[in-house]
């Protein structure tokens, strides 16, 4: 029987950051034991609150830099979008345009950019969006972007412009040309040119609730380094903040597009030189781009020496990867509610709420080149809200080869070192650009993109170690796993070290079975303390130690029978075990003597992050979670013993969030799968185990051997029937 195992012996860390606020409850039925939830139920008596301010807990610790930087973007795929928090407690928006045009990035050069509105999240379930769901369908225009523009403008000691063409408009700004008036100057760049480009942000937008623009910030960083724009002058001018910068030319979706949607190989590849180059010179200032994709890559103005050099622009998304302060790296951690990036070249760690990284912009970048050079990706084409999901569920199944196919094997190369890359690890950038050494051409002055920033680059790291081959480090970093294939049954298992007790497990009962066992366990002193389920047939873990006065349970055709368990709230029973099958039955067990004090579930066809969300705030926990189908059930209460609370999300067995939170302090307190995706939520208890060890085994079967042979107790058994394409 195949096995991974994994596990943790660590000490816990504290957290204290603020959740996001933005609530919505839609699509599933919220039951809660509160006498304002309907009367339905109530909670144990004398219980009227939550022990403890749960508003200081670490769910989607954001940085003030983080939030403010999602609050001053353009983003776009086919059709824009982006999820934001312009601060811990704002409330969160989705940028949407229509599906056909392409966001023209910064609109700095020529071409009009598609006008993009926004709507509130509060529309739908936030569980939809845990992998960046989006809609479709236009809508109206904020309010704070029709207010008048000045006819001319002089900001930070600049010469006065007048305003002219509309270059392109985002959620949060315009650009414009704007010429000169004035001087009689024939310079085309730098701070004396007769046209440059106007980017205006009006004073009540999202992106200018703590004053100027965040993206202002990234600019006086990173503004005039090797491929960013330098912007020369900024300023308030009535009510709107005002930049002045360097009219570029085309982006590189507009050469694609005037070129019969086709690039030729050397131009693409030179495109990945030069962009690795310039994404390196970012990140070694401690910044991330956060939305690479064609639409962000200008050229320079034509006619001129710089007509040939590359741009990134548009930094709006970009967020601190590297603590200013400190020096290291970002902490990790994970909002399925968020997403941030263009649905097209995200990457899978952003569909999923993951913080941001250097190896997300080169996952995109990835993307970016494999669109130039074919024309297409193969997730494109999906509609709807649930867009997004299908989306990255399509990036996680699709291998290197099969994304490559017809292209150049460094291509494949490139795809497979970046999306193997750990969330904290430093990329090899100098590798990466010689794998496209042998593509381009030999001269670099007669190359179509200009590479003189990468030159330097391997010109620098070949001084120090020799210049690196595509025949170098090879087994450096192993294949991605890809999950194609027949469909398939995996059992995910947590153990926890306890002191010895006695434990029963049972596995594989059918439902007429349940019974019998259960009743043979209460008669040895035994109470259930886990359920689950796989190809609807049942594991029981019944334990000695529960300190359960009582117990019932009910196996019932729906998926979490809501009169029965209001009925048993009244007696002052409480949810401590629940699983669901693939035909949407569910087994409930309901226990007295647990230490909760209200309770309270949520059944959805999405996973109800924005709902948990809102709970924790309130005090409770998620002590139980289920699925049934693509429905899934989880149980929060109040009283749970918990002093933080984090969720892990994912297609598969998410090892390195896992291992991330473990080496945090969080151990895994519940645990529930559908056959796309898996939920681990983890937890710090407020009491400090004696033994902090941990561990999962992954199995392809119910691992009865190991229960048998190891030293500790299994807390969380999880059946995993996952689909055909996340093999």
């Amino acid at each position: 029987m195949p096995e991974l195992r994994s596990g943790v012996r660590r000490g816990r860390a504290s957290r204290n950051p603020t959740p996001n606020s933005n609530i919505d409850i839609i699509n599933g039925q919220e039951i809660d034991d509160r006498k304002g939830a309907g009367g339905r139920t109530r909670g144990r008596r004398g219980a009227g609150g939550a022990r403890g301010n749960a508003g200081t807990r670490g769910r989607g610790r954001r940085s003030t830099q983080q939030a403010a930087a999602a609050a001053a973007a353009f983003v776009a795929d086919e059709k824009p979008v982006e999820v934001v928090n312009v601060s811990s407690h704002k409330t969160t928006s989705l940028k949407v345009a229509d599906e056909e045009e392409p966001d023209l990035g910064l609109g700095l050069g020529g071409g009009v950019r598609e006008e993009v509105a926004e709507r509130e999240m509060d529309e739908y379930d936030s569980g939809g969006n845990a992998v960046g769901r989006s809609g479709d369908r236009r809508l109206a225009d904020d309010d704070a972007s029709t207010a008048p523009l000045p006819d001319k403008v002089q900001v930070g000691g600049s010469p006065t412009y007048r305003i002219e063409k509309k270059l392109g408009k985002g959620g949060f700004g315009q650009v414009y040309v704007g010429r000169r008036i004035g001087g009689n100057t024939n310079e085309r760049t730098g701070p004396g040119a007769y046209e440059v480009a106007l980017k205006f942000e009006h004073r009540s937008s999202k992106g200018c609730n703590y004053g100027p623009p965040y993206e202002w910030q990234v600019y006086n960083a990173l503004g005039g380094s090797h491929g960013v724009p330098r912007v020369h002058y900024k300023g308030r001018q009535g009510d709107y903040y005002v930049m002045v910068m360097d009219m570029l030319g085309p982006s590189l979706w507009d050469v694609w597009n005037n070129n019969s949607h086709s690039m030729s190989i050397e131009m693409v590849a030179c495109i990945a030189i030069e962009a690795i180059s310039i994404l390196e010179k970012m990140h070694s200032r401690g910044y991330v781009h956060g939305d690479v994709k064609p639409e962000n890559f200008l050229l320079g103005p034509p006619g001129t020496p710089d007509e040939k050099k590359l741009f990134l622009v548009d930094l709006g998304l970009a967020t601190r990867w590297r603590d200013s302060s400190t020096g290291s790296h970002v902490e990790y951690d994970q909002r399925p509610d968020v997403f941030r990036g263009t649905v097209r070249y995200a990457s899978v760690h952003a569909h999923l709420g993951r913080t941001g990284s250097r190896r997300d912009d080169l996952e995109s970048l990835a993307y970016t080149l494999i669109f130039l050079l074919r024309g297409r990706l193969p997730w494109q084409g999906y509609q709807g809200e649930n867009k997004g999901f299908l989306v990255c569920k399509k990036k996680m199944a699709t291998s290197p080869e099969a994304l490559c196919c017809f292209c150049p094997q460094p291509f494949r190369q490139f795809v497979e070192y970046v999306v193997n890359l750990k969330f904290d690890e430093e990329p090899n950038y100098a590798k990466y650009i010689s794998l496209f050494d042998g593509i381009v051409g030999p001269n670099p002055d007669i190359r179509p993109i200009n590479t003189d920033g990468a030159q330097k680059l391997i010109y620098q790291v070949g001084h120090k170690r020799g210049r690196l081959t595509m025949e170098d480090e090879d087994d450096e970093q192993p294949k991605k796993k890809i999950r194609m294939g027949m469909p398939a049954t995996q059992w995910i298992c947590v153990y926890n070290a306890r002191r010895p007790m006695k434990q029963r497990y049972h596995y594989n009962v059918a439902d007429m079975r349940l019974p019998q066992h259960i009743e043979k366990g209460n008669e040895d002193g035994l109470f259930i303390s886990s359920v689950a389920s796989c190809t609807n047939l049942w594991a029981l873990i019944m334990d000695a130690g529960t300190g359960f006065t009582a117990q019932v349970y009910e196996l019932s055709p729906h998926f979490l029978h809501k009169e029965w368990i209001m009925e048993q709230w009244e007696r002052n029973y409480y949810i401590n075990a629940v699983a669901g099958a693939q035909n949407g039955s569910s087994l409930v067990v309901m226990s007295k003597g647990t230490q909760y004090l209200q309770q309270s579930y949520k059944v959805s066809d999405a996973f109800p992050f924005k709902w948990i969300n809102k709970k924790w705030r309130e005090g409770f926990y998620v002590t139980s979670m289920a699925t049934a189908g693509s429905r899934w059930a989880v149980v929060m209460s109040r009283g749970a013993g918990y002093s933080d609370q984090v969720v892990e999300l994912d297609f598969l067995y998410p090892s390195e969030g896992i291992h991330r939170r473990w080496d945090a302090g969080y151990r895994i307190t519940s645990t529930a799968a559908t056959c796309d995706q898996a939920a681990f939520v983890l937890s710090i208890p407020r009491r400090k185990p004696t033994d902090e060890t941990q561990e999962t085994l992954r199995t392809s079967a119910f691992p009865s051997t190991h229960v048998k042979d190891s030293v500790y107790e299994i807390s969380y058994p999880m059946g995993w029937r996952q689909s055909d394409d996340l093999v």
